[in-house]
């Protein structure tokens, strides 16, 4: 079961490449920008193996995955989720988690629909129970606001949330990405995320986005964090392509 969520996306990527139409890769943040995808098409953003050590354990990520569809002008449909593997520490094996389903629209056209002022947007969604991990439900609202200045681009994140174990969350962050006419384009990600019932957590992370083509886009970022009384690091790496549904 495990073995076909790895290979199943890699054969989708492998296929659809040839339809891609235009990829905006917004991994490898935690949060996001104040953009959807266009209507009719959708948009995968696809991790193939990632890594994560945070205390004691250690965990791979093969694959994770986030899917956009543009069902109605300025708002898509979003699913995401990891395949984890455990290789030390509480989660042995493999399991599902971080997985969710939300809706995303843009409130406000800005600077990115190519139109002045800043570019805002609201997600909103649930928690979904994991396979293995992330047990229980809860729910998520999100506001993004995203800006540029002197060929910057900022995206700031604020979140609240009640989390699978019904505690509250609060999650503020922002995103510094580098110019966009660049093949090869710097970014920059940092993040505070209270979960009042667990764990605090100050995170940063630097990468870069590399636009292959207009059809797709790499990234890697590497991150940083302290929760609680402990670090956590982790490695992603992963492409972004999209095509028209109809």
């Amino acid at each position: 079961m495990i073995t076909r969520w790895v290979i199943v996306p890699l054969m989708i990527t492998a296929v659809i490449v040839d339809w891609c139409d235009s990829a905006a890769a917004f991994r490898p943040f935690d949060g996001t920008d104040a953009a959807v995808a266009d209507t009719g098409k959708v948009e995968i953003e696809l991790g193939p193996v990632e890594y994560r050590r945070e205390g004691m354990a250690r965990t791979m990520f093969a694959p994770s995955g986030r899917v956009n569809y543009g069902f109605a002008p300025s708002w898509e449909a979003v699913v995401e989720g990891r395949v984890a593997h455990g290789l030390s520490g509480a989660l042995r094996g493999a399991g599902l988690m971080e997985d969710s389903a939300a809706l995303k629209g843009v409130l406000r056209e800005g600077v990115l629909q190519e139109k002045p002022g800043p570019s805002i947007a609201t997600e909103f969604g649930v928690l979904l129970p994991g396979v293995r991990a992330d047990r229980g439900a809860g729910a998520t609202l999100a506001g993004i606001v995203s800006q540029q200045w002197e060929g910057l681009t900022f995206h700031l994140n604020a979140a609240a949330a009640l989390t699978r174990e019904q505690h509250a969350d609060l999650f503020l962050g922002m995103i510094v990405e580098g110019l966009r006419d660049w093949v090869v384009r710097p970014v920059a990600e940092v993040f505070y995320d209270r979960d009042f019932g667990e764990a605090r957590t100050r995170s940063a992370l630097v990468g870069a986005i590399w636009q292959i083509s207009d059809d797709i886009a790499a990234d890697i970022g590497l991150r940083g964090a302290r929760v609680n009384d402990h670090t956590a690091c982790e490695i992603r790496g992963g492409i972004t392509f999209s095509f028209a549904v109809r």
